[in-house]
């Protein structure tokens, strides 16, 4: 390709450590592919480590406390508010933040309840305070799914356990799909909404617009976006408004060397056929990764770029 970024050649050895996720899910398979390209271009004793994580606040606070050099957080906007100690990073702040790219995932935190509650808004449920047996994840202070899910619930005035129902909590997105289809969860608040089996129970839920002032709130306080989910893409649901929780976002710290996180950013942009391949048996809207990946999407990170990663976005041509 002419006019692309030079592509790195380190000839000196490293050793580098990164944070995934619980181990074969999307981060991991990120941080594979990232270490994979890297290490191809680095000296010959280099050694990279990938890390087991939860991907979430533990990840933000494990690279910002200098245990490891890079760390996978999802969603992106989240990781804002460590870097001025907002939220659950208040006492903790790490504005020596920086991000190498984002990897683009479209996704949305949703609420869902079922259909024999009789309600199709947040306001109604307020008015009727059902009993509800709601599936989310972990509210522990790292879980962005629980901590996002609160704060929602919070905020709009709905109150589970003060209504009689209770909390069917997990850490990841299959267990609290499950409880749904079990039929041992009558309402969720989840993520991952381009797993299968949310279309599955779509039909007899009623999946709930979030209100203005709560997101505005959300944004306001914690830069938390809101973004639509569109007519349809639920079966028989209408378009609604909610939290969005995408993109997974690779962080590191002022410390990280520069030639490093300009290969890392030139690896994530140059070399995306490596991973794209592993999702097109899957419609991109139904995606866990959103391709075809723009190298320029992924220099728009909500944490500032480490300098050494800016270099690789700023030599981009306009057209990628």
């Amino acid at each position: 390709m002419t006019g692309r970024p030079t592509e790195p050649k380190l000839d000196r050895s490293f050793t580098l450590h990164l944070r995934g996720d619980w181990g074969s899910a999307n981060l991991h398979r990120v941080c594979g592919w990232v270490t994979q390209e890297l290490a191809g271009r680095s000296g010959p004793d280099t050694r990279i480590a990938i890390w087991n994580s939860r991907g979430f606040a533990d990840a933000v606070r494990a690279v910002g406390d200098h245990e490891v050099d890079i760390a996978m957080a999802t969603p992106a906007a989240f990781t804002t508010a460590a870097l001025d100690g907002r939220g659950v990073y208040a006492g903790q702040e790490f504005p020596h933040l920086r991000a190498l790219g984002v990897v683009p995932q479209r996704d949305r935190l949703v609420l869902a309840v079922h259909r024999d509650l009789n309600v199709t808004t947040i306001a109604e449920l307020r008015q009727r305070t059902p009993e509800l047996r709601l599936a989310t994840s972990v509210r522990d202070g790292v879980n962005h799914v629980g901590i996002g899910a609160h704060a929602l619930l919070e905020r709009s005035g709905i109150d589970v356990t003060g209504w009689g129902g209770r909390f069917l909590e997990d850490e990841r997105p299959f267990e609290s799909l499950g409880h749904v289809l079990a039929g041992r969860a009558n309402a969720i608040i989840h993520e991952a909404v381009m797993l299968p089996e949310w279309q599955r129970f779509a039909p007899d839920y009623r999946f709930l617009s979030v209100e203005q002032d709560v997101l505005a709130g959300l944004e306001a306080d914690y830069s938390w976006p809101s973004a639509t989910v569109e007519d349809g893409f639920f079966a028989g649901a209408g378009g609604f408004r909610t939290l969005d929780f995408s993109d997974f976002v690779m962080l590191t710290t002022t410390e990280l060397d520069e030639d490093i996180a300009y290969a890392v950013a030139w690896v994530l942009g140059e070399t995306r056929e490596v991973i794209e391949k592993q999702y097109r048996h899957l419609p991109a809207a139904r995606s866990p990764i959103t391709y075809p990946l723009d190298p320029v999407t992924m220099g728009k990170t909500p944490v500032p770029l480490h300098p050494g990663a800016a270099r690789y976005y700023e030599a981009l041509p306009t057209t990628t």
